[in-house]
């Protein structure tokens, strides 16, 4: 019996708090927090009792009316009001979420220490490399070559040593050309995406999971030895039970949470240099981050990449470069299997003379079918992501960046590329502001002149072509405000990235003269008559039910104009969230109102003592007062808790 107690007191106060829990999120049309909700709660049926019994002494005990069910109704709904105000106040400067709770805090707390850790171990990199005095404010020298060049090659020595989180992050800085000076490109691409290769004890586990089974059942024969190891992945060469030979790509282990915990900490490096340094808010350097961590989160999982590799083989059926095959079923998010290649990199390569003049004019050619044409191509063409088969072709590697754009925004781009092989400053900008979001004030004369000036010095019959030419046109971009999508970004980094490529298959090789000669060849098959013909047709098809309904409408505004029943009819409102605004401010003025009345009934009712009396010290007045004061306090928190959250 004296546990029984006990139990059914706890039981009781469960039984309460869950009511008072029900009736605030009711009356208020919000959800609390576990923790603030069950303190509310129990500071509720704490003074629910006292309240009880201080309302009961103003009735007579031996009154048999409803008048003690009055005042306990009273006292209860007092007991609630009073739970009601701490969690009003609470949501207003502590709103719900913006705390972590208890079982979050732990692990937060967890999580904390580990990033803690590696934080200070980061730290500790910069600060022998001489970065240190950037993190706290300092606005990096970039005046001379020589200072600009010393600090790159320290920013690349840090990175090298932060690990392969930091290593992705400067390769990806490296085809940024927008952004950084020459310098730096240049010395950024000096990293190495290698690593010492990991036992084969390690890399079976991984295979093992992702194939179902021992790794015999699914191939004839697997060459233990990697063929090449970077930080995220090793290669190995296999032969599969029909006797294809592939490449199996395999992730190494554990580099998911190691890859998460760096994006952690440079996302937080990014926000405090953006909050801290003029040069971090000039760079943008918190978006630079997380478009880094979405695509390096992209590059980890193998099955985004296989069904990139996919597309991209679909519309490049037929082309000169070839893609290799990718093998679906076999593949998951950290083993990827594809066809098997005979060649050398592109990078080991050096074909040279007139073979290098037709690969670099294959290589872009094949670029801007996949970008004008086909809207799905490879975004990343750096000499490591391209080989140099046995038979002379051209094979693009690594489809984890791959760029996709709809049809609007490739005509835009054949737009802005017909006006600047025109010449035509106004036609350039007049394109460009198609592509990019249009902000509400732009100097669009400026604009025009600082593309005419961009013109003069690279589109020029007869001048050189300039590695630097698509960065500095993202410069123009970004120093006007303008912000690319980042469909449109990835075309201008591939074809910023392709021109270091084609330096290298063909110096001197001239961008720009085969980017013409791509236009007019584009030109001369969309004008041939089988084209115009498909192209007519379909337009007309499309024309044709309108034309068809164009006769009876006309005769109908024809025959109301002429009886004069002619009108418009404009419906306000009709967008379902100009309905839902007005409506929900509506209900706030209502709520208002409703407060504000009935406050100022019970204040009227308060201050009367005429009327019959409910108890000797009670009138019937003040009691229906009482009540009022209460509904009209309730009203009141609600329409406070609409402005908390709207404000929030």
């Amino acid at each position: 019996m004296d546990l029984l107690t006990p139990l059914v007191l706890v039981i009781g106060v469960l039984v309460l708090v869950a009511a008072f829990t029900l009736a605030a999120r009711r009356l208020l049309d919000l959800r609390f927090g576990i923790v603030r909700t069950l303190l509310a709660g129990t500071f509720v049926v704490l003074i629910a009792g006292p309240l009880m019994k201080a309302f009961a002494g103003t009735v007579a005990p031996d009154d048999p009316g409803v008048t003690p069910i009055w005042f306990f109704i009273l006292a209860v709904v007092c007991a609630l009001l009073a739970g009601l105000v701490p969690l009003v106040i609470a949501e207003a400067l502590i709103p719900s979420g913006s705390l972590p709770g208890p079982l979050e805090l732990a692990g937060g707390l967890r999580r904390h220490l580990i990033r803690s850790r590696r934080y200070l171990r980061i730290t500790r990199i910069l600060v022998r490399h001489g970065l240190g005095p950037y993190l706290r404010g300092r606005d990096p020298d970039l005046g001379a070559s020589s200072s600009r060049a010393r600090l790159a090659r320290s920013l690349r020595e840090a990175l090298d040593d932060g690990g392969v989180t930091f290593v992705k992050l400067g390769q990806i800085l490296s085809t940024r050309s927008d952004l950084l000076p020459v310098e730096f490109v240049e010395e950024l691409r000096l990293l190495q995406d290698g690593a010492a290769s990991a036992p084969w004890a390690e890399i079976e586990p991984v295979l093992v999971a992702e194939l179902g089974g021992p790794v015999e059942e699914t191939f004839a024969g697997f060459d233990r030895e990697p063929l090449a190891a970077a930080s995220v992945a090793q290669v190995y060469r296999a032969r599969l039970r029909t006797g294809e030979e592939v490449v199996v790509k395999v992730q190494r282990p554990g580099i998911a949470t190691v890859v998460e915990q760096d994006l952690d900490i440079i996302d937080r490096l990014a926000r405090s240099l953006e909050r801290r340094t003029r040069w971090g808010r000039a760079f943008g350097v918190a978006a630079l981050s997380r478009g880094f961590a979405d695509a390096l989160r992209e590059e980890l999982d193998f099955r985004i990449e296989a069904g990139n590799m996919a597309a991209v083989a679909a519309v490049s059926a037929g082309e000169p470069v070839h893609v290799p095959v990718p093998y679906p079923k076999l593949s998951g998010r950290r083993v990827l299997v594809m066809e098997w290649l005979d060649g050398t990199p592109l990078g080991a390569a050096a074909p040279g003379g007139q073979a290098g003049q037709e690969l670099a004019r294959t290589l872009f050619d094949t670029l801007l079918r996949q970008i004008m044409l086909h809207g799905v191509f490879h975004a990343d063409p750096h000499p490591g992501n391209l080989m140099l088969l046995a038979d002379g072709r051209l094979a693009l590697l690594d489809f984890g960046s791959v760029g996709r754009l709809d049809g609007s925004l490739r005509d835009a781009l054949g737009r802005l590329l017909g006006a600047m092989d025109r010449g035509d400053p106004l036609g350039v900008s007049d394109a460009l502001l198609e592509v990019v979001p249009r902000p509400d004030e732009i100097d669009e004369r400026e604009l025009e002149r600082e593309i005419g000036r961009f013109m003069a010095r690279h589109l020029l019959a007869g001048t050189p072509p300039d590695a630097q030419m698509f960065g500095r046109l993202f410069r123009i971009v970004s120093s006007h405000g303008l912000s690319l999508p980042p469909e449109v970004a990835a075309v201008f980094r591939a074809l910023a990235t392709v021109e270091g490529t084609l330096a290298r298959l063909a110096p001197g090789f001239d961008i720009v003269t085969e980017a013409r000669a791509f236009s007019l060849r584009h030109l001369t098959e969309s004008l041939g008559h089988q084209r115009v013909r498909e192209e007519v047709t379909r337009e007309v098809l499309g024309l044709l039910p309108m034309v068809r309904r164009l006769p009876r409408r006309i005769e109908r505004i024809a025959d109301a104009a002429e009886h004069g029943r002619f009108g418009l009819n404009v419906r306000l409102f009709s967008d379902e969230r100009d309905r839902r605004h007005v409506t929900g401010m509506l209900h706030q003025v209502l709520l208002t109102v409703l407060a504000a009345t009935t406050g100022l009934m019970a204040a009227l009712l308060l201050g009367t003592d005429t009327g019959p009396r409910v108890t000797p010290g009670v009138g019937l007045h003040q009691l229906i007062g009482y009540n009022l004061l209460l509904v009209s306090a309730i009203l009141g928190l609600r329409v406070l808790v609409v402005v908390f959250r709207r404000n929030g």
